[in-house]
């Protein structure tokens, strides 16, 4: 992966990602999976950017990722990932095709979808892969557990070649007991099938609490587990479009919920609600020195305004998203919307850059 310093073309607001944070996280999660760790770059890798993390997760030695559906494991050939590319969740009939053609691995969890396979790859001259999907508490999707056998065998008739079986654990990190409960389920699985497939069962909590083997990261991969040391990589970055000075009585924002005592310094920053942040949670943005400034009024589709101690240039960078546990990172933002990091990580709006750190180095990644 070539790197250099590319200026940017958006100066107002960007999203940045720090790539040696993230192998930082890489090696902690390889080193406590006993077998393999699967990225999971789903909805844009959670935000982060799926083709340019796939592209250095690859690097770092990942054998495969993971997505939800057919248009992202497409982008990801399209942008020259070659490895194993998974589709987790269940295959739909319609999406055979597209699945072969662009030699993505599907997950079955109906007899329907693995026939819509197979009679695709004959028309297509291909052999179907997959993997198997077994549901062992979820409930969304997945051939039932005590029927695993009796599904790889049907699957295995129709000449489909199941290459892994896997399950999803529903309450790691909240209910101990009922993740031991899948444990067990999925191992009567293994014993039920045999050796021979790739089984994985772990998530990020799955692996970070009670250990695994093969493991399917995503929460833990992208930091936003706290205590375990990983760390946060991304940061939401941007520079004031106007700074002044208010007057006893100014109201600042939609309804006027701000009333100045006067002789306040107020910056707008050129981000709000449409770039993802959430309104009525973000109550601070991190100043260049890293001072924590209160938001001053509501947040607005494309602007946010905040206090200043003092003046500052056009040119300040400020943090509005932090990369860390505090009150201006995204755990904090999810923890004052009622919501989960993932939820806010994947709000983040496209229109934003995305830039990619490499210690000094960046490079930015518009597309």
């Amino acid at each position: 992966m070539a790197w250099g310093t590319i200026p940017l073309v958006e100066a107002r607001a960007w999203v940045e990602v720090d790539l040696l944070a993230l192998r930082a996280n890489w090696n902690l999660l390889r080193a406590r999976a006993k077998g393999e760790v699967i990225p999971v770059l789903k909805a844009d890798a959670y935000g982060h950017g799926a083709l340019p993390l796939a592209r250095f997760l690859g690097s770092l030695g990942a054998k495969r990722v993971a997505v939800a559906t057919v248009g992202e494991g497409r982008a990801l050939r399209q942008g020259g990932v070659e490895g194993e590319v998974l589709l987790l969740g269940s295959l739909h009939p319609l999406e055979a095709e597209e699945a072969l053609r662009w030699n993505l691995v599907p997950s079955l969890s109906t007899l329907e979808a693995a026939q819509a396979l197979a009679e695709r790859a004959r028309a297509l001259g291909l052999t179907p892969k997959a993997h198997l999907k077994v549901d062992t508490g979820m409930r969304r999707v997945g051939f039932p557990w005590e029927e695993a056998r009796e599904a790889l065998q049907a699957v295995e008739a129709l000449g489909v070649r199941v290459e892994g079986v896997y399950s999803h654990l529903a309450t790691a990190g909240e209910d101990a007991a009922f993740v031991e409960v899948q444990r067990a389920r999925f191992q009567k699985v293994r014993e039920a099938l045999g050796e021979g497939y790739f089984y994985h069962l772990e998530n990020s909590y799955g692996l970070l609490l009670h250990g695994g083997e093969n493991v399917r990261v995503g929460l833990a991969l992208y930091g936003l587990v706290p205590g375990f040391g990983l760390k946060p990589i991304l940061r939401l970055l941007a520079r004031p479009t106007l700074v002044k000075r208010l007057r006893a009585g100014d109201r600042v924002g939609y309804g006027g919920e701000y009333l100045a005592q006067g002789g306040e310094w107020l910056a707008t920053l050129p981000v709000g609600y449409a770039d993802g942040l959430p309104r009525g949670a973000v109550r601070f943005v991190r100043g260049p020195g890293g001072e924590l400034l209160p938001v001053a009024g509501r947040i607005s589709m494309d602007q946010t305004t905040v206090l200043l101690p003092e003046p500052l240039p056009l040119e300040a960078v400020f943090e509005v998203l932090s990369p860390d546990f505090g009150p201006t990172g995204l755990l904090a933002w999810a923890e004052a919307r009622g919501t989960i990091p993932y939820e806010v990580a994947v709000h983040l709006s496209r229109r934003l850059p995305r830039v990619y750190r490499h210690g000094e180095e960046v490079r930015e990644v518009l597309d």
